[in-house]
């Protein structure tokens, strides 16, 4: 086993153990790094230089690789070189290397108009409906991930309008109900008259409970509400995660409690938003370039 190798393992370890990542997680870094590592055949860390990073990031863009995608490679390297500094080995610094950016087009998400149509899309008073509502101001409400809103249980203070979420790698995190998410929720459970503990829950044709709703069940609704609505692109529960994130940064949010609310462990995940808030800048200019111009 060659010293990068060496290395690789202890970072792999390191996360799982130390940092209390899941398996997924796990899995996912060890893809990434590892087809840096075999993609540019680097033995030792001194390996790993501008040049290198650079030959891999252009072998990344011609397999025709998404911006996004890329970008989870190049945020490996980086947390990786974070790693080896904290363990006093001298490696690239790795603020020198720079997250691809990203088009509007690579996270995708709804504008306003859009948006609008899919919150209002399940305008019906049943329960399904209710809940269908319910569900997608959570999610565009708090930016869960899909595992944490499934995992969500009906005693929630709502009053108070606060939820603690244990996210991935059992990190605690605070999401908060908008004063709308709040009010379909209340309708949607005032709705309910079985004894089931879970927020969310399956439904029957003829609308009885049959337990805690799957992610695929929520995929699929929100598939279903998306298409009723009149939206032409594919909507997923993610998406209603990057709107939640893009919308705060574009209000004026700053990036850390962006992180700390979306529960990203490393900032250089947040990162990749600030690529598509640039409207203000667009209103910006509309508002004062060339005023004087008649």
């Amino acid at each position: 086993m060659s010293e990068i190798e060496n290395y690789l393992k202890d970072y792999l370890d390191y996360l799982e153990v130390e940092k209390n990542r899941s398996l997924k997680t796990r899995e996912n870094y060890e893809r990434y790094l590892n087809a840096f590592v075999k993609g540019t055949n680097i033995k030792k860390v001194k390996d790993i230089t501008p040049e290198v990073i650079r030959s891999f990031r252009v072998s990344l863009s011609r397999q025709e690789l998404k911006k996004i995608t890329q970008s989870y490679y190049v945020i490996a390297i980086r947390n990786f070189l974070k790693y080896l500094i904290k363990r006093g080995i001298e490696v690239l610094s790795p603020e020198t290397i720079e997250l691809p950016k990203v088009s509007r087009r690579d996270i995708e998400i709804l504008d306003y108009k859009e948006l609008e149509r899919l919150l209002n899309a399940s305008g019906g008073n049943d329960l399904r409906s209710l809940r269908d509502r319910a569900i997608l101001e959570i999610l565009f409400s708090t930016g869960l991930r899909l595992s944490e809103l499934c995992k969500l249980n009906r005693n929630i203070d709502l009053e108070r309008g606060e939820i603690s979420i244990r996210g991935k790698g059992d990190k605690l995190r605070v999401v908060f109900l908008a004063d709308m998410a709040k009010q379909t929720i209340k309708k949607y459970l005032n709705k309910r008259t079985d004894i089931e503990e879970a927020l969310f829950v399956s439904l029957t044709k003829s609308n009885e409970v049959i337990g805690r709703i799957t992610p695929r069940a929520v995929e699929r609704l929100v598939d279903l509400r998306s298409r009723e609505a009149g939206i032409s692109k594919k909507v997923h529960p993610h998406l209603l995660r990057h709107c939640f994130a893009t919308d705060l940064l574009i209000n004026g949010a700053d990036l850390r409690s962006v992180q700390e609310l979306l529960g990203h462990a490393n900032i250089s995940t947040t990162q990749i938003y600030t690529h598509i808030t640039n409207k203000e800048l667009r209103e910006v200019h509309e508002a004062f370039h060339g005023r004087r111009r008649k």
